[in-house]
């Protein structure tokens, strides 16, 4: 593992998922009491990770609050950086002290490969701590975190590395693991800081006039670093996925010609599959840039005949898809969609997506994304150009009915 992503083994630990990753990080670092730490994070983050920092915010009493940065796709890589940038300025000028940005490898709705070298290039220039989401990450795009240099980073190894759930490569530079006093939960490997007592009155919390004594561990000393000791034994975690890594590592050498061949097969298969099944619905249509970065995944995102109400008094009309307003200002020579009510929103992608499972035995993940509805579909080694022109005839059939009302 270690040598995938070109790092120190003594830097590399396994968790049991990304979002473990991601609040063992933010639930170790100390707070300052004046109350003007903040942390960042762009407004495409993965709803568990966005619950956590709200968690954080709220437990911390005022001593941490939270920025969110907008990006409106299809933009250029630059814009987010400049945007990053302008949080960080924004932030200093009130009066807070941006502590963290916390940011993905490939966003899950959209998915679409995210700047995270440029942006964690800037965290560093800005004296901010990085914190890199890569749950959809390993096996998919390349990394060499030797050279993008993040202060953590996590992946789930159980998506496109193909090991069993749930495993995922939790990685913190020397410079900064003494800044993860504890796993989560706490357990055998955690040592006490050298100036606190181990054996705290537990009635009183007082610590006074107390011997320090330091607590049985009962795992055998290996010679390893306290960070490293503290993630080799959590609880009655299933350690069993983590010894599957490094079969996975050879199977995908010996079997399928190596990391380089599967993502170069995989980027390809999506960025083609994904125009087809546009073709197929009629829409022609995949979240793109001009520069084809967000595309340099696995994952594509297709654009669906449906559309969201609303009317032209909407203050967001303006950040709404290009081919929504198109059809609003009745321009013939757009495509044409498919208007649901705002209110059926949820009912509409629940009932699409039990219906793909239920009478076509398949699935692929809905969402809404500037009043239209998009389907992000992922080109896996198993996969070709027959299975995404399938999944486009299904998309195309529920999308038909669910325009006429067949959700309801």
């Amino acid at each position: 593992m270690a040598s995938i992503l070109n790092v120190p083994v003594s830097t590399v630990v396994f968790v049991s998922n990304a979002t473990i990753g991601i609040n063992t990080v933010l639930r170790n670092l100390v707070w300052d009491a004046d109350g003007n730490d903040e942390i960042l994070y762009f407004d495409t983050i993965y709803p568990g990770c966005g619950k956590t920092i709200d968690y954080i915010v709220e437990s911390s009493y005022g001593r941490v609050s939270a920025r969110v940065i907008p990006i409106l796709y299809p933009c250029e890589d630059d814009a987010i950086v400049s945007s990053f940038h302008d949080a960080v300025s924004q932030s200093r000028k009130e009066g807070k002290r941006p502590r963290v940005c916390v940011y993905d490898v490939v966003s899950s709705q959209p998915g679409v490969r995210f700047p995270f070298e440029a942006v964690t290039a800037a965290c560093r220039d800005e004296g901010i701590l990085s914190c890199i989401d890569g749950a959809q990450g390993i096996g998919m795009v390349k990394l060499d975190l030797a050279a993008v240099d993040p202060d953590f980073f996590v992946s789930n190894c159980h998506k496109w590395l193909h090991v069993p759930r749930g495993c995922a490569v939790f990685y913190v530079p020397e410079r900064n693991q003494a800044l993860i006093r504890s796993t989560l939960p706490t357990s055998h490997g955690w040592e006490p800081l050298p100036d606190v007592a181990a054996d705290a009155d537990v009635a009183t919390g007082s610590t006074e006039g107390k011997k320090k004594k330091k607590r049985n561990n009962p795992l055998p000393p290996n010679g390893k670093s306290v960070f490293v000791n503290a993630f080799q034994f959590v609880g009655t975690l299933d350690n069993s996925p983590y010894l599957c890594v490094k079969d996975s590592i050879r199977w995908r050498a010996e079997v399928l010609g190596g990391e380089d061949k599967i993502m170069a097969y995989t980027e390809n298969l999506a960025r083609e599959g994904g125009k087809r099944v546009a073709s197929i619905l009629g829409t022609n249509r995949v979240l793109e840039n001009e520069s084809k970065t967000l595309g340099r995944c696995a994952m594509v995102n297709v654009a669906l005949p449906l559309a969201v109400a609303f009317d032209g008094d909407d203050e967001d009309e303006k950040e709404r898809d290009p081919d929504v307003l198109a059809n609003v200002n009745g321009d013939e020579n757009g495509v044409k969609l498919t208007f649901l009510p705002a209110a059926d929103v949820s009912s509409v992608t629940n009932w699409i997506q039990k219906t793909q499972i239920e009478e076509f035995k398949t699935f692929v993940p809905l969402f809404v994304y500037r009043g239209r509805w998009w389907a992000r579909l992922s080109a896996q080694v198993y996969l070709d150009m027959e299975d995404f022109e399938f999944i486009g005839g299904v998309l195309k059939a529920v999308c038909e009915r669910a325009g006429k009302g067949g959700y309801k």
